[in-house]
């Protein structure tokens, strides 16, 4: 018994046990989340004022095409039957087909969600190119009017509504001045020109050396990645001045500059250096707040996106897209969240 027990213990001592314990418990956990959120997702579809065979039949349809209708959606089965039905669907892929248009939603959604991606991605990259400069700025130079500017700026971001700066800045540099291109992805004579290779306007256009089209992208989606680029600015700037503030008021900050070390190598390669595994999971949550929380940008700049595509259907009482756009979104964000933690064992080799 001694000698299987010290087996035992060395097995676990071993990395390949603790990867694989690590991998297990990593993969119960997003099924837990998932499961939770096709539960949350469901369960208030079904329970929500909208008669999807309404949307089906029409009002003027008589009892008999409603009935009908209503089997063939499995309404008339328990709750919890049509739950476990739903979850054996989902996770063959299957959301259902749209209520609005017929097509199925998991082919609606691949159609849609590059282009909330590509907006997503660029508005990220915008705040995180400006962000994080200027909060080590902010942090370096605390209490000047630099800070000030930085900090204004942030709350302005935080506080301007994103409908009313996404339809002034429209009028203005789209409708006054013409700098920039209109609302969608194109011109519409430059639509459907170039092959769909990834969804993404911009590399499709790069793709097909169509630099026209390229161009005319760029056009387009300027401003509403600038916009979503300035709320991704306004929480990166702030949590990166945060983060170094905390850095440069170490004690092993003290000590560097005792040590004669050159301002910027303090700066950049020690307090910089220490907080980038913090900024991994700020940046990581920021882009998926972006993905997911685009709404209000797509139907203003009539982007077609994943979540003007949500709208749409819960306008048009269309449930199985609904919930389909839904359980894509939430899962991308644990993705992300999985994402963000393994970059975090990367650039911190205490956290292995």
């Amino acid at each position: 018994m001694a000698f299987a027990s010290d087996i035992i213990k060395g097995r676990r001592k071993s990395p390949f046990y603790r990867v694989a314990v690590k991998t297990v418990k990593t993969v119960a956990a997003i099924a837990v989340t998932m499961l939770g959120l096709l539960f949350v997702t469901f369960f208030i579809g079904r329970v929500m004022p909208i008669d999807p065979v309404l949307s089906i039949v029409g009002e003027r349809a008589s009892q008999e095409m409603r009935d009908a209708a209503y089997v063939a959606l499995g309404l008339d089965k328990p709750l919890i039957v049509q739950f476990f039905y739903y979850i054996a669907d989902v996770v063959q892929g299957d959301f259902g087909k749209s209520l609005r248009t017929g097509f199925p939603v998991a082919d609606e959604i691949k159609r849609v969600f590059p282009a909330t991606m590509e907006l997503a991605t660029l508005g990220t990259i915008i705040g995180v190119s400006v962000g994080v400069p200027l909060g080590v700025l902010a942090a370096v130079k605390r209490g000047s009017w630099i800070d000030q500017v930085a900090r204004v700026v942030a709350l302005i971001g935080y506080s301007m509504p994103v409908f009313w700066i996404g339809l002034i800045a429209l009028m203005v540099l789209y409708g006054k001045l013409g700098w920039v291109g209109g609302p969608g992805r194109l011109d519409i004579f430059y639509e459907d020109i170039i092959p769909s290779v990834t969804g993404m306007i911009l590399i499709d256009s790069a793709l097909a050396r169509d630099w026209t089209i390229f161009r005319n992208a760029i056009s387009h989606i300027i401003l509403p990645a600038g916009l979503l680029g300035y709320y991704s600015l306004a929480y990166i700037s702030r949590m990166t001045r945060s983060f170094m503030l905390e850095q440069l008021n170490s004690e092993y900050i003290i000590t560097a500059r005792v040590k004669g070390m050159s301002e910027t190598a303090v700066i950049w390669k020690h307090a910089f250096g220490n907080i980038k595994v913090q900024l991994i999971t700020v940046i990581a949550l920021s882009y998926a707040g972006l993905l997911e929380g685009s709404v209000l940008t797509e139907i203003i700049f009539a982007w077609p996106g994943i979540g003007s595509y949500i709208t749409t259907s819960l306008l048009s009482a269309d449930m199985n897209a609904v919930m389909g756009g839904t359980v894509v979104v939430g899962l991308v964000f644990v993705l992300l969240n999985i994402f963000s933690d393994l970059l975090y064992k990367f650039f911190d080799p205490r956290a292995k």
